[in-house]
């Protein structure tokens, strides 16, 4: 019986609710996430507003229409960079916006950012000098590359959206995929990103197929998680930066998903979901570095915390796509 005048205790939920992944998920976002991903939870875990993600992502956007302010953790500082433009387009693809103005806009700055063969360096030189990770070193001359260019033409053309510059960009994804061979995880992602929405479709998925016997034949992936210690770390990887089948095939309907038997895919799915820790949230792995030879790891506190959410998102939307919530 409670004393006279206490306040009266929540009701404690019942436990099938209180301890899903979700939900555990949740309380993590509340505790320790920037607004952008709170309202990026709320929109796709809680039935949320797609206009309540957008207002928030607006707080990173530049005059120059790029986005900057350490929108991606790894690079500080309030300056324009191609990696936080992309970062802002995954955003904007999420919800369903990523089209008309909103990527007129966008393409506008990628155009003038982007090197003469029509790709994109991940950082470009800032002479305010702002901090950003060890393996993510700006260059006075930064070359374009695969991989920041891959994901952003792959995800405008899911979205149809047609502007002038993504003509030589996709000529030099196209270029730059089929030139691949030996390569590094990340690398493959990005030409995967490119494949799965380029409009060339059976070219996409002749040069998918080629990939993934590399990816296969290069053990550039970890097809049994109990057999984690004897798979060799790709080059530029430090410990704990192996990948996975769902690292490659974030949804169903990625050419990336072909690569892999159910029972290979089923494994790596039990062991992202195994992944998920103690406070709710999934770990930041040390991955390989941008260009394959510095590995990814914690530098400062802030980008750590930052990033988590981030990663944590991700698991839970592929988990989804494989009806795995």
């Amino acid at each position: 019986m409670a004393e006279t005048g206490a306040s009266p205790l929540p009701p404690t939920p019942p436990t099938s609710v209180a301890h899903t992944p979700l939900t555990r998920a949740e309380q993590f976002i509340w505790h320790t996430a920037r607004v952008l991903e709170q309202r990026r939870f709320v929109y796709h875990f809680l039935d949320g507003d797609a206009d309540a993600v957008e207002t928030a992502l607006t707080a990173y956007r530049n005059p120059d229409e790029g986005y900057g302010h350490a929108l991606e953790p790894d690079v500080r500082g309030p300056v324009s960079q191609p990696l936080h433009t992309a970062h802002a387009l995954r955003v904007l693809d999420s919800i369903a916006r990523c089209a008309g103005q909103r990527a007129e806009r966008v393409c506008r700055y990628l155009t003038s950012v982007s090197t003469p063969d029509g790709a994109l360096p991940a950082l470009r030189p800032s002479r305010h000098g702002h901090p950003t990770a060890p393996s993510r070193p700006a260059a006075d001359a930064p070359p374009g590359d695969l991989l920041a260019t891959g994901p952003v033409v792959g995800l405008l053309h899911g979205n149809e959206v047609w502007h002038a510059w993504l003509f030589r960009a996709t000529d030099f994804c196209w270029q730059a995929v089929e030139a691949l061979e030996r390569s590094h995880p990340l690398e493959i992602e990005a030409a995967v990103a490119f494949l799965d929405s380029v409009p060339d479709r059976p070219r996409a998925e002749a040069a998918a197929d080629r990939l993934g016997r590399l990816v296969r034949g290069h053990r550039l992936v970890v097809l049994d998680p109990g057999e984690l210690e004897a798979c060799p770390m790709p080059d530029g990887c430090a410990p704990g930066g192996h990948h996975f089948p769902y690292d490659y095939a974030r949804t169903p309907d990625s050419l990336a998903r072909a690569w892999f038997t159910d029972e290979e895919m089923a494994r790596s799915l039990d062991f992202l979901t195994a992944g998920q820790q103690e406070d709710g949230g999934w770990p930041v792995l040390a991955r390989c570095s941008a260009d394959g030879h510095r590995p990814r790891g914690q530098w400062a506190p802030g980008p750590e915390r930052e990033r988590r959410p981030i990663v944590t998102i991700e698991a839970l939307l592929t988990l989804r796509a494989y009806e795995r919530l």
